[in-house]
């Protein structure tokens, strides 16, 4: 299919003059509302003004320029109609160049004449072509010249239906509707990626427009290997419970879980914190950290292999130590430092629907808490209890973790049984499980978990309560010398 008749109204126009060049060349003729008009003239290029199929020149200050059902008459006409209507003061039309107002005008200031002629043209995509988009002026230019086939037509109308969605669905967004009667998710896709969890699954990375720093979604790749879908679900993983701390900190993810967390007053330090409390998973893993990489840190964590390393910034001298590591992808998450937790959805997808909830970024306040047992905890005891509740959130349930200081020394979760968690957790932290403090992610069932804690040593245990054998497992820790405190506040991570 050839286009002979081009009309064009765009707010949006990088790239514009080459692409109606192109289609001068090319004889096409091409009308334009006004806006565009001068545009186009001032480029050198002669239009006709879109004014000769409505009839009108603006109405209501320039609000309605295209809605007339003349233009839409010459963009829906098929068949016998087209052949009928070419004899006419308003022939049809075979091209619709159209992108919209912003979004960020909001319901008042959104563009209703755009996204009519765009989706009638996409309706009508087998005599129309509808470019929708300044990023594929590129894509079709050869077809301008040779034709445009069925396949290409039928893409491009596909791709602007996608944009008058995904218009629509930020203008909601703006208005921030919780748990709307219809829920649309505009999201823009960041790249196609390799595979999927595995190599036979496809996979692609969608993230939100004008999201803020410090997340994932806005991370700078440095160098390494092409990012995986399993390196983004972990490094969003370190890097959202990296955001429970203020100190200098690192947080070791093996497998969508903490294997290792630590705050210290250093970087080096904290980092081999994480990692000696389990120096076995972190081969092959996923490292956040809150402040700038040094070289020193840098000679540390190149000591074993790591899949992503994420950060706010990397010295010159830590760039040039990882560059010996080509494979290691580097992330520069800008504001990662100073971003804390922020409220907003969680979306999930099972088989025929999501899930949506409100993020987990309740602030955990030890004033809250109630202490259950005989023995009191010190002020250092709760402030370990603050950071250990930190960390148990961000472990998949059953979750239990066991730390010292700011620091974990053993992590136990994603067992179907809060004992088979704290008993893997205690098995591999071993003598270091001695007077270290316990937190849970949710109540204990029975107080078998709690006897397999007292038997490795444990302090202290800080957990939710709300068992029906609360009593029973206060008895435990009694019986134990074990202190234990109640937050009150579940936090299962499924």
């Amino acid at each position: 299919m050839k286009v002979k008749r081009a009309l064009v109204s765009v707010y949006d126009k990088s790239g514009l003059e080459d692409f109606c060049h192109l289609l001068k060349k090319e004889g096409v003729e091409i009308y334009a509302t006004s806006g565009t008009k001068k545009y186009l003239e001032e480029h050198g290029i002669e239009v006709k003004n879109a004014e000769k199929y409505t009839g009108f020149s603006q109405l209501l200050g320039g609000r309605v320029k295209t809605l007339s059902t003349s233009i839409h008459a010459a963009i829906l006409a098929q068949g016998e109609e087209r052949e009928k209507m070419e004899k006419s003061d308003t022939p049809p039309l075979d091209m619709v160049i159209c992108n919209f107002y912003p979004y960020d005008f909001g319901i008042e200031g959104m563009d209703i004449g755009g996204p009519a002629m765009t989706r009638a043209a996409a309706k009508n995509w087998k005599h129309v072509v509808i470019i929708s988009h300044p990023s594929q002026y590129g894509r079709v230019k050869e077809y301008v010249a040779k034709g445009f086939d069925e396949e290409i037509r039928r893409q491009l109308a596909m791709e602007a239906l996608q944009r008058t969605s995904y218009y629509d669905a930020m203008i909601l967004k703006k208005y921030g509707m919780e748990f709307p009667e219809l829920l649309c998710l505009p999201y823009v896709k960041r790249k196609t990626l390799r595979y999927g969890e595995n190599p036979h699954q496809k996979a692609a990375f969608y993230v939100e427009e004008g999201v803020e720093h410090g997340c994932i979604a806005n991370a700078v790749q440095l160098q390494g290997k092409e990012i995986s879908y399993n390196n983004i679900l972990d490094a969003n993983h370190a890097i959202e419970c990296i955001k429970e701390f203020d100190e200098p900190s690192v947080v070791i993810v093996k497998h969508a879980t903490p294997s290792g967390i630590a705050s210290a007053s250093n970087l080096l330090e904290a980092w081999k914190d994480a990692y000696e409390t389990d120096v076995y998973s972190p081969f092959g893993g996923v490292v956040a950290l809150n402040r700038e990489v040094d070289g020193e840190v840098a000679e540390e964590m190149s000591r074993i292999f790591l899949e992503v390393i994420a950060a706010p910034s990397f010295s010159r001298e830590a760039r040039e130590i990882f560059a010996r590591k080509k494979n290691l992808r580097l992330l520069e998450i800008r504001g990662l430092g100073e971003e804390r937790r922020k409220h907003g959805i969680e979306v999930r997808s099972v088989d025929g629907g999501l899930l949506v909830q409100e993020r987990d970024v309740k602030e955990i306040n030890p004033e809250e808490w109630k202490v259950v047992s005989e023995k009191k905890p010190s002020p250092e005891d709760i402030k370990s209890m603050v950071f250990a509740v930190k960390c148990v959130r961000h472990i998949k349930s059953n979750a239990v973790v066991f730390v010292k200081g700011t620091k974990t020394v053993a992590i136990g979760g994603g067992q179907t049984a809060r004992v088979d968690a704290t008993f893997i957790a205690t098995h591999k932290g071993g003598e270091k499980i001695k007077g270290s403090i316990m937190a849970s992610d949710a109540f204990f069932p029975f107080r078998d978990a709690v006897d397999v804690a007292a038997d490795a040593g444990v302090k202290a245990i800080v957990q939710p309560g709300g068992s029906i054998r609360d009593e029973e497992v206060i008895k435990a820790a009694n019986e134990h010398g074990i202190i234990m405190v109640f937050t009150g506040q579940r936090c299962f991570l499924h």
